[in-house]
């Protein structure tokens, strides 16, 4: 097999769906039983009940800042917040910290963020010198590339970030054929080795994530001779999903179960409309059910047309975390989904704040067929007892307010 990593790659979707499905119970009764903080946020829940995405969605969905709540709460009990199933020693060889800090345990499984898959789409093999130049220090980029190209059977100059002139010079010197790490520091590289009249021709291929990644700057290095996508990973998750030769999205890692939720919800949208992605890992070691990203984006209809089956997402398209102050008081879009499920003939709605500084007005834009005057102040009302400030109602058409994910919109002027 040279197109694909593995025969996972091209399953029955419904072979895939069903074989996710049947692990599912097994992985929440394991995180039940071995990380604490699961036994509390899934107390009451029957594990071998969840084996639909029905049920699954029934269950909470738990945020960044909620798990940095938890570590920041029992720090001197248990650094990792009770999520982690593993403990120091031999099955956490090494610790690591992301901004907050929230602190990530790696496992002792080969590839234990599965970066290998990925990094083979972007056409690494066995046998390339890939020169890594995500961070070695503190958070587990660096790790996360160099254990998906050991399993690969690649080499790695890890090389880290900054001090241009001499990954410059251990470029010139190792002649690799592969570099990973961000695409804005791989332009870098390019332009000080043309500055320098040094080419590196034998840099052919790029391994990139950790920031935007633009068709621009995607052409940019192609016009330097270098062929480079992208993945989607996360220090909690690890491999997420990644691109493939057809540039159409982003193709669902085989190790995780996706969803697309209404921001500030736990409620899956219909295919195709923008939202909070959530990821359920089937990961023992770091068991996280329905971990909410704050990223959002969108499935895609249809497979990839490489032949990979599985799901595909658009790619990042902002943050869910919508979160406004306005006159003083903080509006979230949770409360926005409580107005809307007050009411029946309310499709969706949307939330713009305008106005300037201590000026603030808010409108709330909602989609239905019955737009008379006894639910426009019905509305209101709900928006006021739910959020304690008065907003104006502006009906719209069904299916007219943009699909972005946005269900809070900040347009106020800060000039």
């Amino acid at each position: 097999m040279t197109d694909f990593y593995d025969a996972l790659e091209q399953r029955d979707p419904s072979l895939r769906e069903a074989s996710l499905l049947q692990a599912l119970p097994t992985q929440i009764a394991h995180a039940q039983t071995r990380a604490p903080a699961w036994t509390k946020i899934l107390e009451g829940v029957d594990a071998a009940s969840i084996h639909t995405r029905q049920a699954l969605a029934q269950l909470p969905v738990t945020r960044k800042y909620e798990l940095l709540a938890r570590q920041q709460a029992e720090r001197s009990s248990d650094v990792f917040g009770g999520f982690s199933a593993v403990r120091f020693g031999k099955t956490m060889p090494r610790v690591f910290a992301s901004p907050g800090p929230i602190y990530e345990p790696e496992g002792e499984a080969t590839d234990y963020w599965r970066m290998a898959r990925a990094m083979y789409a972007a056409g690494f093999r066995a046998g390339d010198l890939i020169h890594n130049c995500f961070s070695y220090h503190f958070t587990p980029a660096g790790a996360m590339m160099e254990s998906g190209a050991h399993a690969l059977g690649c080499s790695v100059f890890p090389a880290g970030t900054g001090q241009t002139e001499q990954q410059l010079q251990a470029l010139l010197e190792l002649r690799p054929s592969a570099y990973s790490g961000t695409p804005s520091f791989l332009k870098i590289l390019l332009e000080k080795a043309a500055e320098g009249q040094t080419p590196l021709p034998f840099l052919r291929k790029a391994f990139v994530s950790g920031e935007a990644f633009p068709p621009s700057l995607r052409d940019w290095l192609a016009e330097r001779g270098v062929t480079a996508y992208q993945c989607y990973a996360t220090a909690d998750i690890g491999l997420i999903a990644y691109e493939t030769a057809s540039r159409e999205g982003l193709v669902v890692d085989e190790g995780v179960l996706v969803e697309i939720v209404r921001p500030g919800t736990g409620d899956p949208v219909a295919e195709g409309e923008v939202g909070e992605l959530v990821v359920t890992t089937l990961n023992p070691d770091y068991p996280l059910i329905r971990f909410g990203t704050g990223d959002l984006t969108a499935i895609l209809p249809g497979s990839c047309p490489t032949g990979r089956t599985n799901q595909r997402i658009k790619g990042w398209m902002g943050r869910a975390d919508q979160t406004t102050k306005v006159r003083g008081m903080f509006v979230h879009p949770g409360q926005v989904d409580q107005v809307v499920k007050r009411f029946s003939q309310v499709r969706k709605a949307r939330l713009v704040v305008s106005g300037e500084m201590a000026n603030d007005h808010m409108h709330l834009h909602v989609e239905t067929e019955h737009a008379t005057d006894e639910l426009q102040a019905a509305l209101a009302q709900a928006v006021r007892d739910i959020t304690k400030l008065r907003a104006d109602i502006v009906f719209a058409k069904p299916g007219s307010l943009a699909n972005d994910g946005k269900v809070i919109e900040d347009a106020r002027s800060y000039q």
